[in-house]
């Protein structure tokens, strides 16, 4: 029997270095597949140099990451690349801007969440977002959220500064039980109608989350739909 051709993907990654190992963990985990040659061709620029998202969005005080995301985007679709995916939900401030320099399919990791969510909760009305401060402050979801009529609910400011130091425990590889522990604490302290894990470094914890309400890792949703794009 011939085996099924997939696509290539191409990853933007290094935003971080394990939330970018931890997608393909899972596009891996996710991938139906007997043999090693029906797992999917992952092209990946895991470049933690990229320039800070931080001091850039919120400091004011870094240069922009913009055109060294251009230029892995490029690179990867020079490299054999048909579409692109970017494991960093603050970086995805700059997703229209890259598309533009590239001639390749680039998924919108924003609209994927809101798709997923809206498709299984038509109804939803508001969501409890765990992200990081940077994608608070500029909005990304607020603003791609009222297309669809919902409401975004972000922590208070002492549990959002206790969520940054959360994240920057899992990149300085830090976090422990603890972090966990706090991590529910604060996913409890939001009355929405589900929770969206929409920080790509809180994904690795996400399987210590207890929540009663319908929770979405932006991290899953992205491997799931890295699959389809792949098969399609």
């Amino acid at each position: 029997m011939a085996q099924k051709k997939h696509k290539t993907v191409g990853i933007l990654g290094g935003m971080g270095p394990e939330a970018t190992v931890t997608l393909m963990q899972r596009v891996i985990e996710l991938t139906p597949a007997s043999d090693d040659a029906d797992h999917i061709r992952m092209l990946v620029d895991n470049n933690p140099k990229v320039p800070s998202r931080i001091k850039a969005l919120i400091e004011g005080t870094g240069e922009s990451p913009l055109p060294v995301l251009i230029q892995m985007a490029q690179g990867l679709e020079k490299a054999g690349a048909d579409f692109l995916v970017m494991p960093c939900h603050t970086a995805h401030h700059y997703h229209s801007r890259i598309v533009e320099a590239v001639s390749i399919p680039f998924i919108n990791l924003v609209d994927l969440s809101l798709d997923a969510i809206k498709a299984r909760l038509p109804n939803i009305k508001t969501i409890g977002l765990l992200a990081s401060t940077a994608v608070i402050n500029i909005q990304l979801y607020e603003n791609a959220a009222t297309n669809y009529g919902i409401g975004i609910i972000n922590p208070q400011k002492d549990d959002q500064d206790q969520l940054m130091q959360i994240i920057r425990s899992i990149k300085g590889n830090t976090h422990n039980q603890q972090s966990a522990k706090e991590l529910n604490r604060i996913a409890k302290s939001l009355k929405t109608d589900c929770l969206l894990v929409a920080c790509t470094e809180l994904s690795i914890l996400s399987d210590e989350l207890h929540f009663t309400r319908p929770i979405f890792d932006g991290l899953d949703l992205l491997a799931a739909e890295t699959i389809r794009q792949a098969s399609a």
